[in-house]
């Protein structure tokens, strides 16, 4: 090949360069190239001069033809932590734990987020060398997590309402695989970049004035919910428009019998719609909220935060009046703190079509009275749950203490 490039490029002068765009042309330069270097040319000459502007013209062309890969992140790792002495426990600070050192060093534990940004402030590593993993190439595409203080969760109380299966850490330990834990926790439930709170885009309707909001356990509680749905059985396809004052009425009607609760669940769920009971986090204040769910179908979630059976049957009507009346098939989230006064005018639409369902405003005026007899009496004639007209005229007279020590515990009843 030697023999050709010099034939070829033994008269040649600095006019007769030119790009080079083929293989062969990039091999004829290359031999050229190792000829001129061989000759050891004096400075400034012709031949110093061509061998320079070859140079070029090679980098060139393999730039644009033979691109190198990446290095892996791992090599990148190990590559800077040598070229500037640096030992396993100097990785603490980026890593975390000295059993993380470990894991990922050893190629057991990919690179997090926070591990990503902390090489790259840190140790100069570029990002783009890092993030070669697809998943977390999309998610900071999606900047779902550049803000995320993993910690921020309600790791122990979670752990304690069985978020994480099984697990059974020490506050210590949840702190320090807090990333870990939420990233699969995340990632098991279809649907959970659609329920964002505030830091991450949130569509969510909350109903709240001037209570502080733990918006990291608002998050866990609303991909919980998801989860829950995702043991549920097949459930069937939802029609819209299901869901009315009539429908309404006849699931009021099953909290006469003491399974009312469960009634109302198997009700539901035969007409497309999950109902999950989860309690409530710490610092999120819900009574109730509802969503669509990845497959279409409306999802009531309740939390029972007080435990009184008024309390699940006005919840539950007042989600349904946002699926029959607010719903429209995005992933939007309402959710409720029934305690709290708004002035949004679809939550007053929903509580007034939930009290039409359980006594309609004909029955309430031609019935308002404080005796437990006739109360019971009047949720007889409705064939509805005494409890539930306790509950009305409890909120009437401000939790009226002789008539809330009657509500049983939908506890209870399930």
């Amino acid at each position: 090949m030697q023999s050709i490039t010099g034939s070829r490029f033994k008269e040649m002068d600095m006019g007769t360069l030119k790009v080079i765009k083929s293989d062969l042309e990039h091999e004829q330069a290359v031999a050229r190239l190792m000829t001129l270097m061989d000759m050891e040319p004096a400075f400034d000459s012709d031949e110093e001069n061509e061998l320079e502007v070859l140079s070029v013209l090679i980098e060139q062309y393999e730039h644009e033809n033979f691109p190198m890969d990446k290095p892996e992140p791992l090599e990148a790792i190990k590559f800077r932590m040598d070229q500037q002495g640096l030992a396993k426990k100097d990785m603490l600070e980026y890593f975390g734990s000295a059993s993380k050192v470990s894991e990922v060093l050893n190629g057991k534990r990919p690179l997090s987020i926070n591990m990503i940004r902390k090489l790259h402030n840190g140790l100069g590593i570029p990002a783009d060398i890092l993030i070669q993993e697809p998943e977390i190439a999309k998610e900071i595409e999606q900047g779902i997590e550049l803000n995320m203080d993993w910690q921020a969760f309600p790791l122990k109380e979670m752990q304690k309402n069985g978020y994480f299966g099984k697990l059974a850490y020490t506050s210590a330990k949840l702190k320090s695989y807090a990333e870990d834990l939420m990233r699969s926790f995340l990632k098991s439930v279809p649907g959970c970049e659609n329920i964002q709170p505030a830091m991450m885009k949130t569509s969510a309707h909350l109903v709240n004035n001037d209570k502080t909001v733990n918006e990291y356990a608002l998050k866990a509680w609303q991909v919980k919910v998801l989860k829950e749905t995702c043991f549920q059985k097949q459930i069937c396809e939802y029609k819209k428009g299901t869901v009315d004052l009539g429908f309404m009425k006849r699931l009021a009607k099953m909290s006469w019998s003491d399974q009312g609760p469960l009634l109302a669940c198997e009700y539901l769920f035969k007409h497309g719609i999950h109902l999950v009971l989860e309690p409530h986090l710490e610092k999120t204040y819900l009574d109730g909220a509802v969503c669509i769910n990845h497959k279409g179908n409306p999802v009531v979630a309740l939390t029972l935060r007080y435990d009184r059976l008024d309390d699940f049957w006005f919840t539950l009507m007042h989600e349904l009046a946002h699926i029959a009346l607010h719903l429209d098939g995005n992933y939007e989230w309402f959710i409720d703190d029934l305690e709290m006064k708004t002035n949004d005018i679809r939550e007053e639409e929903a509580n007034d079509m939930a009290r039409a369902a359980l006594i309609s405003n004909e029955e309430w005026v031609l019935s308002n009275s404080s005796a437990l007899d006739e109360m019971t009496a009047l949720a007889k004639s409705l064939e509805v749950a005494p409890a539930i007209v306790y509950g009305m005229f409890a909120r009437k007279y401000d939790n009226w203490p002789k008539v809330i020590k009657r509500i049983p515990k939908t506890s209870k009843h399930l």
